[in-house]
């Protein structure tokens, strides 16, 4: 589908004239003389407000409707065909049988929406004589969480990211959807097909797979309610106790006590490590999943392939660590602390930078973190939010920035080779602002 926003044909519309359609269409409703159905179709309605609205039946075919305030409207049986919906709030909105084939809801909120019927199958936009091929809506990164998705026909809808805990699914087409990563805890998946879809890294805790109407599906890296890996409960010595002899370890550089190894280990049980001093350990393949490591000391540690998603990490010291092919996706990272570390010897002081190489970052929260020289070559990190951060010499090197947020952020010095172009990231704003 063609991306609206990168048009110069599409009309633009002001709010005055979208309040009068709207009040011609709320008489349209009501059967009162001089109403009229609103149709819009291929007009640019970014960043205004349709709050609280009666749109029943309306047309909005093809309209850009990013950055949107939809809440609590009813758009049951509308046509939003081809729409792009993108980072706009839908919380609590009435999209009944809607209409919603082709559209793009990219980043958007969508907490307590009604999608009950609605069809989110593939559609294709005619622009200028021109027909598109058919795209699959997209919900990659959008807020579902609470909302309600009985009977819809989503078959190959991208959902990657999502959070879609707590929905009722029950009878819901999701044949050939894509759910990498979606967190789906919680969620009624009774009569759901799924054959052909791939829940690669879903998050499933809480959910009866037993209910659903196939099993063609992948779960490559689904996380369960079992354990993955080796279980906190079963060490022999516990975890306390080993924490003791590590920081006894890091205290007398190695001489007695022993260093904390939790490589291959579902750490989820503990729910918490706030706070605890955990400098140097080991913990490759870890899973970290959805714990509260407020403040937690991991610097100078080994943490690759380790799972921190939707991890509360606020604050956290990763100083020196190697993170690399870590996932950290939706993961919050607010003045979190990346910045090298500092080793004295007798050739001179040497500094170690973190390396987060091929770590996912996706939608993570990153917000006035010091990211001084971190690596990040080849690393995934569309729609993280860098507002404010210190990227002063940070190599990004092959990263993916699609979307990413870097106002306010220090990028002095940085580098950003063979960076592909994406929506919302800009190299050439950069350089303009920035003394390279």
């Amino acid at each position: 589908m063609t991306d609206p926003t990168d048009s110069d044909e599409f009309e633009s519309f002001s709010q005055n004239q979208l309040d009068a359609l709207v009040s011609l269409h709320e008489r349209f409703l009501e059967g009162r003389i001089g109403g009229r159905r609103a149709v819009l179709k291929q007009v640019d309605l970014t960043g205004l407000d349709l709050a609280r609205k009666d749109l029943r039946q309306s047309d909005f075919s093809g309209c850009t409707m990013r950055d949107m305030n939809l809440s609590n409207s009813n758009f049951q049986e509308a046509c939003l065909y081809a729409c792009d919906l993108s980072f706009s709030n839908l919380n609590n909105t009435n999209f009944v049988r809607a209409d919603l084939r082709g559209a793009r809801i990219e980043s958007a909120q969508l907490v307590g929406a009604d999608l009950e019927k609605a069809d989110l199958r593939g559609g294709a936009l005619a622009t200028n004589g021109k027909y598109q091929a058919p795209q699959s809506v997209n919900f990659r990164g959008a807020d579902l969480s609470g909302a309600r998705l009985v009977g819809t026909m989503a078959n190959h809808a991208d959902f990657s990211d999502a959070i879609l805990a707590q929905v009722n699914i029950q009878q819901a087409d999701l044949r050939g959807a894509r759910l990498v990563g979606a967190d789906l805890s919680g969620a009624d998946l009774m009569g759901v097909q799924l054959s052909g879809a791939n829940l690669n890294n879903a998050i499933l805790t809480g959910v009866n797979l037993d209910g659903i109407k196939d099993k063609g599906f992948d779960l490559s890296g689904a996380i369960t309610d079992g354990n993955i890996g080796r279980s906190v409960s079963e060490m022999e010595v516990p975890l306390f106790k080993l924490i003791e002899q590590h920081q006894k370890w890091v205290e007398s550089a190695g001489v007695s006590g022993k260093q904390l190894d939790l490589s291959d280990y579902d750490m989820r049980e503990l729910g918490s490590l706030k706070r605890e001093r955990l400098t140097a350990i080991k913990a490759r393949r870890a899973k970290f999943f959805g714990m509260n490591l407020f403040q937690v000391q991991m610097q100078s540690s080994h943490l690759e392939f380790s799972d921190f998603r939707r991890c509360d990490l606020e604050e956290a010291d990763f100083r020196g660590s190697n993170l690399s092919h870590s996932k950290l996706s939706h993961a919050h990272l607010q003045r979190a602390n990346f910045a090298p570390l500092m080793f004295s010897s007798a050739s001179g002081n040497r500094f170690s930078p973190s390396d987060l190489t091929g770590a996912e970052l996706r939608y993570a929260d990153l917000r006035s973190a010091n990211l001084k020289g971190v690596i990040f070559q080849e690393a995934d990190l569309s729609y993280a939010d860098f507002t404010g951060a210190d990227l002063r010499e940070a190599d990004f090197t092959g990263a993916s920035l699609e979307g990413t947020k870097l106002d306010g952020a220090n990028t002095t010095g940085a580098v950003f080779e063979k960076v592909p172009a994406g929506r919302a990231f800009s190299l050439k704003a950069l350089q303009e602002d920035e003394d390279f």
